[in-house]
């Protein structure tokens, strides 16, 4: 029978006598390893209390006999865990993560042996980030003007689309290993031929059938290169298998696919209509909503949907938008229960008159019945 084990009584370089789980089923450290500080640190940064196990945690000789000495050592140090970035600039930390990101994703193009930890330090990062700076997060996906680091930028920001809709979703013991994996999801394309990745225009059924193995490549290099779990294994393989069946590799359908997979798949599907691309012009955050909230059961899982349109609103954080009344705008935060009003931060009013960052008056949707939203507009042929 499984003990509870609660996050506060773990002392770093413990061991447990049998395998210690998250949430029944996520594996947190094997049977005989000793457990690191990063670990204990990462399951307080993701609201998670407890561990079970069906073996016995033996505290380190020198933990043992400091608390026998000093009952109030632990408390004290696990008081002091609040990340020294925590107040570093938002922007300057969402680069820096793409940075890192970057320099992963060329040693994983070159065969290089790579160690799972740069992975988890920087899923670490991202969630604290997203929970600390939300809204700052979310708007760089649509504004955040970054040069090069193409796949790296991709995955970041699916990743923080990801993170979003787990919390929403109240997946909190899942946030970790759902990060991880939109992290990596699509590294297995960095193994595939340049000129097929990079192709304008149809691809032939060759080559199609070579792009729609990354998925396999990704896998392997997860699952046997980086040693993770299955559960991220499983959104490496399964982010492209589709609500309704007729995705790849295996033609799952349902819930028969990773809740994992289904929240990276709109996650990925959302990023790749906004971004940039050699062959084509970035999708404004309007249009790629509308183009998820018309799937209609084809390609995505409903509450998936239904969970980022919550989080992200029909006109996402960093959307620029057009009033009725002529003024131009910038949407700065959403409401979940009103998704077409959300807070907005005027660029230009009605006169013409335009405003420098952060200048402009800040409206609520919401609370002023007056104003609506007339159309998005692309923030590349903006006025001003």
């Amino acid at each position: 029978m499984n003990k509870t084990i609660m996050v506060k009584d773990l002392v770093e370089g413990s061991v447990c006598s049998a395998d210690v789980y998250i949430d029944g089923e996520n594996l947190f450290v094997p049977a005989n390893v000793a457990i690191r500080g990063k670990d204990i640190k990462r399951l307080t940064s993701l609201g998670i209390d407890s561990v079970e196990t069906k073996g016995s945690i033996t505290l380190p000789a020198a933990e043992t006999k400091k608390a026998e000495s000093k009952p109030g050592a632990k408390a004290k140090s696990r008081a002091a865990r609040t990340p020294p970035s925590a107040k570093k600039d938002p922007y300057s930390t969402y680069i820096e993560l793409i940075e890192e990101l970057a320099e992963f994703c060329i040693k994983i193009q070159s065969n290089v042996t790579v160690e799972s930890d740069t992975i988890n330090d920087i899923a670490d990062k991202l969630i604290f980030y997203v929970h600390e700076q939300r809204n700052s997060f979310i708007g760089f996906i649509l504004g955040g003007k970054v040069e090069g680091y193409t796949m790296a930028k991709s995955l970041i920001n699916s990743a923080i689309l990801s993170a979003l809709i787990a919390i929403e979703l109240k997946l909190q013991k899942k946030i970790l290993s759902i990060v991880i994996g939109a992290l990596l999801h699509d590294v297995g394309m960095l193994r595939m031929p340049r000129e097929i990745v990079e192709k304008r225009g149809g691809l032939s059924a060759a080559e199609l059938q070579r792009i729609q193995a990354h998925t396999l490549y990704t896998y392997k290099i997860v699952s046997q290169e980086l040693g993770y779990q299955e559960d991220v294994g499983l959104i490496a393989l399964q982010h492209h298998e589709r609500w309704d069946g007729e995705g790849y590799p295996r033609r799952l359908a349902g819930k028969d696919i990773d809740i994992g997979a289904r929240i990276v798949s709109v996650a990925d599907a959302f990023e790749a209509m906004v971004s940039q691309k050699p062959y084509r012009n970035s999708m404004i955050g309007y249009q790629a909503m509308k183009n998820l909230l018309s799937d209609n059961l084809r390609s995505f899982d409903p509450d998936v949907i239904k969970a980022f349109i919550q989080t992200m609103g029909v006109y996402p954080i960093g959307s620029i938008i057009l009033l009725n009344n002529g003024a131009m705008a910038r949407v700065v935060d959403v409401q979940a229960t009103a998704p077409l009003r959300p807070t907005i931060r005027i660029l230009a009013d009605k006169a013409g008159n335009v405003f420098k960052q952060g200048e402009g008056e800040l409206i609520d949707l919401l609370a002023d019945k007056r104003l609506f939203i007339a159309r998005a507009v692309d923030p590349n042929i903006q006025a001003g």
